[in-house]
């Protein structure tokens, strides 16, 4: 029974008086062997659970003697219990054990913590991990690293794609960041696909999990047999509550009849096991929940907290509302864009009043004079075949001298926002767009995104051009800055432009193109695309001489019914020539303005860096390649990008292991972060590691991205078209810190949509087969990157039919090896050996519970077992070679 338009009470709440402390099988107001956070009842009196907060001035004072230590806080999405911030020095992660040591801060927050004393910190063992990459941040890569984001119901391999290809793989926004148009549903957003459904898996399996079982023996594992510690710290201070304290989830009774409790307060349980449970009002509840809590089960609500009190496991809150059935795209997707505090809501008549109110708007008479005009170039977009916001446009112009005059041209976003209007605050409070799978939440109202600023062809529009001078090599002979107008003469898929790369000599049929404006021929942009094409071959080769690094990962696409909006299907997102081609003019134009605007204004320009991996985890994979033979050199980003191109062969295994490998070099990986030029004092903090230049910034996607809004009047600026501007650094880094955030919500809510549209399509169209890839052997359990769907699942030996499983260390090599059943009597049972890079076959199932679902291990025949090792044997010798 569904009441998802049930009107909800919203009244302020005071803190109940005698709240229990008892805490349920996955709650998180104390974890389930947290002994210390059981309260004792004394005579009325409530002992406290949490150590009160210290004062500013003590933190402030902590601080500044190093006595303390501030980072934000990451809980552990499969063991809640465990969370982590980084070391200042780079190396291993400081751990926080328990929710007691958490007090009561949620994942995202800014916290300040306090060292514990040494006999307390956490011991490692040498068979044991502390998973940290379980609890990497939530997609700590960069998007440079993987790709631009999908728009909806299609793959866009957006031009700022070059940071590191980790980054770009959701938030619809670039490969510069060296992660490649592949998105990556793979690390983190991947972990969240399925980190309930570890915790399930493990519940329905029926067996604990120890520790050591935990302790993933991959690249986690230790080398050494003595035993060494991890600093371990309890949080002290909460410097920002960056987390929204929403939450969706469900509703039900407290167990207790007869508590006064019962009468008053319903308990409500996060989807999210890293938010605790809830204590809210009944008078929040539908009115009939009581009498009738059966018919609410299934049903989604939003939960917001309100208090959480030291003497308290559970937190108090309120219901906001009732979203819709558990395991529904639209209620979930709500859930989730709310639970990141994104603003999905109809822009305010406000803000629409700053748009041009006399429609059709054209060009005023007076922009002509103060633009150059290039309405009769040969200038077309490239984009994903569903985008409608088209911000940027490309023009190849061969010279006379056997040299090109490129341009990249992107949408004069600048010119309809004003500076402190109450469109430019939304706009930058939005600060990015944030692309799901069935839509786009818009940082500007659609009449921009899709209309007034969308290049789209064969109307006049204003825009920013750099224009380059460029030999056939894609060497820089001259650069040029300005605004401009231009008139696209088609738009081009991405599709279209791989057709046109794909057919050299032969011209592509009139019917097989979309319009194109009378001025031009297709003939005329097919060679466009084509010297295009061969220089951004020429610009990408030298790239990767120079020393970057891309991380190309399985990007999941899906293809929707029209009228249900569920996903029929899935493929993998392939990145081709022609993706490759936007990026590359893409990360030309985004460096060359870099440069420019930090020129102009050295202590105000906005840039962005990629910080070398993180140290520790760096290590360890080290190791870890070399106890499994691998070389793999992590010296450079660059020596990381050849030894990932070169080590690996073509056939089906050693791509596979090209993948697993991949996807562990992404967990070191920090995010790339905007900042201001002004507030870090040494240059080499500057660098983008992925891409592995000195300075970068983000310009090229202004409709999506609020930095780039930024960086286009910054660039305004130093062409002397306005004023330069009057912040001080403080406060462009407090812009920066505030686009970090916001992306970093956008690209979860992007995994997240992901996942909860792969988890939909395993329940609509499975049971799912593919081969996976063994990532990770523990000693009751092992990790697959399931080959076919990109996505990371846990397979438990206990859900498996087995006479038994055994667990051994071969040299370092963790092993694993499985005795099946026989599925007739008197037949032999059949051993599997369990390693990592192995190849299996695995089947996703449904689960009972919404949008769950587990990887079961295909049952192996005699003959595949075999043909499995000689397939691993041969793979080996085409290594060795």
């Amino acid at each position: 029974m569904s009441h998802p338009d049930y009107k909800l009470n919203l009244q302020s709440l005071g803190t109940p008086r005698g709240v229990s402390s008892v805490v349920g099988p996955h709650g998180v107001g104390a974890s389930p062997g947290d002994k210390k956070s059981k309260t004792k009842t004394m005579r009325g009196k409530k002992k406290s659970i949490f150590e009160t907060y210290m004062s500013k001035e003590d933190v402030s004072e902590g601080l500044k003697r190093r006595t303390l230590i501030q980072g934000i806080l990451r809980i552990n999405p499969k063991k809640f219990h465990e969370a982590f911030i980084p070391s200042p020095d780079g190396d291993r992660d400081i751990f926080i054990d328990g929710v007691v040591a958490r007090n009561r801060a949620l994942n995202g927050d800014l916290v300040v913590v306090s060292l514990l004393p040494e006999e307390q910190w956490k011991v490692i063992k040498p068979e044991s991990s502390d998973k940290e990459a379980d609890a990497a941040s939530e997609s700590s890569f960069p998007e440079e690293l993987c790709g631009r984001p999908l728009p909806p119901q299609a793959a866009k391999s957006y031009d700022d794609s070059p940071d590191v290809i980790i980054e770009a793989q959701f938030d619809g926004s670039d490969t510069e960041d060296g992660q490649g148009n592949t998105q990556n549903v793979l690390a983190d957003g991947l972990q969240k696909l399925s980190v309930c459904v570890h915790a399930t898996g493990r519940e329905n399996a029926g067996a604990p999990i120890t520790k050591e079982e935990d302790a993933f023996t991959s690249q986690d594992s230790r080398a050494s047999p003595e035993k060494s510690l991890q600093k371990s710290a309890k949080v002290v201070y909460i410097l920002e509550k960056k987390h929204s304290r929403a939450a969706a989830g469900l509703i039900k009774l407290l167990a207790d009849k007869n508590s006064e409790l019962f009468r008053k307060y319903a308990l409500f349980s996060p989807s999210d096991h890293r938010v605790p449970r809830i204590y809210v009002p009944l008078k929040d509840c539908p009115q009939d929940f009581v009498t009738r809590p059966k018919d609410y089960a299934n049903t989604l609500f939003m939960c917001r907290i309100v208090d959480w009190k030291e003497d308290s496991s559970f937190a108090l809150g309120q219901l906001a509302k009732s979203l819709g059935q558990a395991g529904e795209i639209e209620p979930e997707t709500e859930g989730i864009l709310t639970e990141y505090g994104v603003d999905f809501s109809d822009f305010s008549s406000e803000v629409l009043k700053c748009l041009p109110q006399n429609l059709p708007w054209t060009i005023p008479q007076e922009e002509f004079s103060k633009r150059r005009d290039l309405r009769k170039d040969c200038i077309f977009t490239i984009d994903p075949s569903t985008a409608r916001d088209l911000d940027d446009a490309l023009s190849c112009k061969p010279l006379a001298d056997g040299n090109f005059e490129v341009g990249v041209h992107i949408a004069d976003v600048s010119y309809f926002i004003p500076e402190g209007s109450d469109l430019d605050r939304v706009a930058a409070q939005r600060a990015t767009s944030v692309y799901l799978v069935q839509k786009v939440v818009p940082m500007l109202p659609r009449l921009l995104c899709e209309e007034l600023c969308s290049l789209n062809p064969m109307t006049d529009k204003l825009t920013f051009s750099v224009i380059w001078t460029l030999t056939p090599e894609g060497k820089i002979l001259s650069e040029w800055f300005g605004r401009t107008i231009i008139r696209s003469c088609t738009k081009l898929s991405y599709e279209h432009a791989q057709s046109m790369i794909e057919s050299p000599t032969q011209p592509i049929p009139e019917k097989a193109l979309p319009p194109i404006s009378p001025e031009h021929t297709g003939q005329e942009v097919h060679q466009a695309v084509l010297n295009l094409h061969r220089i951004a071959k020429e610009l990408r080769k030298q790239r990767f001489v120079d020393g970057a690094l891309r991380l190309d990962q399985l990007k999941l696409a899906f293809t929707l019914d029209h009228e249900t909006g569920l996903p029929q299907g899935c493929y993998i997102y392939e990145y081709r020539d022609s993706n490759k081609l936007v990026e590359e003019f893409m990360l030309l134009a985004n460096v060359a303005v870099a440069h420019k605007i930090h020129r102009a204004f050295p202590e105000r320009a906005l840039l962005r860096r990629h910080p070398q991996p993180q140290t520790k985890m760096l290590n360890d994979l080290v190791e870890f390649c070399d106890q499994m033979g691998l070389p793999v050199d992590f010296s450079s980003a660059g020596a990381l990008n050849k030894s990932l191109t070169e080590t690996f062969g073509n056939d089906k295994h050693s791509v596979a292991r090209k993948e697993v490998l991949t996807n562990m070099c992404s967990r070191p990986m920090q995010m790339a972060l905007y900042f201001c030029s002004g507030v870090l004092q040494d240059r080499s903090q500057f660098w983008h590691y992925a891409l592995n230049m000195p300075l970068y910034t983000h310009f090229t996607s202004p409709i999506r991205r609020f930095p780039d809004v930024l960086v286009h009047r910054l660039l305004a600026a130093a062409l002397g078209h306005r004023a330069p501007p009057d912040l001080e650094p403080d406060a462009v880094q407090k812009q920066a810190d505030h686009c970090n955030d916001r992306r970093m919500a956008s690209k979860r809510v992007q995994e997240l949509s992901t996942s909860l549209f792969f988890a939909v399509l395993v329940k609509e169209s499975g049971p799912l087969e593919s081969e996976a890839m063994v990532m990770g052997v523990l000693n009751q359990a092992f990790d697959v990157l399931v080959l076919r769907y990109g996505v990371q699942k846990r397979i438990y030996c206990n859900a498996l039919p087995l006479q038994a499983h055994h667990f051994q260390k071969v040299g370092k090599k963790p092993e694993l090896t499985l005795i099946w059943e026989p599925e007739d009597v008197g037949k032999e049972p059949v051993h599997q050996v369990i390693t990592i890079f192995s190849l299996v076959e695995v089947v996703l199932r449904a689960e009972a519970t919404a949008l769950k679902y587990s990887a079961i291990l295909k049952r192996p025949g005699p003959e595949g077992v075999l043909g499995l090792a000689e397939e691993e044997g041969s793979g080996n010798d085409e290594q060795e070679d």
